[in-house]
């Protein structure tokens, strides 16, 4: 049964466990198309997953793909998606016929956010009639109704804050009051920077939403190192020396399993609602983790 997002996660609280979440990207070619959906979705689908989600290309490039991912897992599945949608390249009217179009095939969970510009555009800029803020997203789905909506979280503050990442948080914390129902946060390798966010939004800023952690296994050094320039996360000392020194991505996806297991160790003690693992379209590490964690 589709559901929203939010009451997946109260039912998991009440049942004393987490909500375990992945997700997906839309491939660029025909051949990543049939490996999504006939390879990849069905193996993560036998770790029975309480909700996923997909991904939006930069500029909306894959709005389409993204629409029809969603509605084919949840029609193949009866699994709750939820899809991303951004404020990038898009007029109002614009998003309002995505919105129609999601809400026409069943779609109630959106992850409302800013978005990248397309690759090589250089500086972000708002497209005219449209929306220059994740903030006036949210709105506007709160206003569109019938819709969960979902926003991200930066435990380590946006890389586009100049303001710092108290400022980012406090603008977060806005976006939950004016609509959001959930949040998911950004890639993170260090436990102490999600601990310091969720405590300042929760205690400081008086968020009482579910806090998702995104957690990324780690598959290679090489694109590791791109996700996190691209993201302004840091990297422990500790976890960069250690990558540095296997030989191959065999021995790094096995650090990544066993380093991203402790880590969810770890937030899982620490009593988050959920994990969101960010798949990269791979079976292997993200079903490792899980089944490490006693959660399939």
């Amino acid at each position: 049964m589709i559901q929203h997002i939010h009451d997946i996660h109260e039912a998991c609280r009440s049942a004393g466990r987490p909500a375990i979440s992945f997700e997906f990207f839309p491939p660029k070619t025909d051949e990543g198309d049939k490996s999504l959906l006939e390879k990849t979705i069905p193996a993560l689908m036998q770790l029975n997953p309480d909700y996923c989600s997909v991904t939006y290309g930069a500029g909306g490039t894959t709005r389409d793909k993204t629409i029809q991912i969603v509605d084919r897992i949840q029609k193949d599945y009866d699994l709750t998606t939820m899809m991303h949608l951004t404020c990038v390249g898009s007029t109002r009217q614009e998003l309002a016929d995505v919105v129609a179009d999601a809400k026409a095939r069943g779609v109630k969970n959106i992850l409302a956010l800013r978005g990248d510009p397309p690759t090589g555009t250089g500086e972000w800029t708002a497209t005219e009639g449209g929306f220059t803020y994740s903030s006036e997203l949210v709105a506007f789905l709160r206003a569109e109704g019938g819709l969960n909506i979902g926003t991200a979280g930066f435990p380590e503050g946006h890389i586009a804050q100049t303001l710092g990442k108290h400022a980012d948080w406090e603008f977060l914390a806005q976006k939950v009051h004016n609509g959001a129902d959930f949040i998911v946060t950004q890639l993170f390798f260090d436990n102490e920077d999600f601990f310091e966010f969720r405590d300042y939004l929760t205690k400081k800023l008086g968020v009482n939403v579910p806090i998702i952690p995104g957690v990324l296994p780690v598959l290679s050094a090489k694109q590791t190192l791109k996700f996190v320039e691209l993201c302004g996360a840091k990297l422990p000392p500790s976890f960069v020396s250690k990558l540095a020194s296997l030989p191959d991505d065999e021995a790094v996806i096995e650090y990544g399993i066993e380093y991203a297991t402790r880590q969810c160790e770890a937030l899982l003690k620490s009593g988050v609602p959920g994990i969101h693992f960010y798949t990269l379209n791979k079976v292997r590490s993200t079903e490792a983790i899980v089944r490490n964690l006693g959660l399939a």
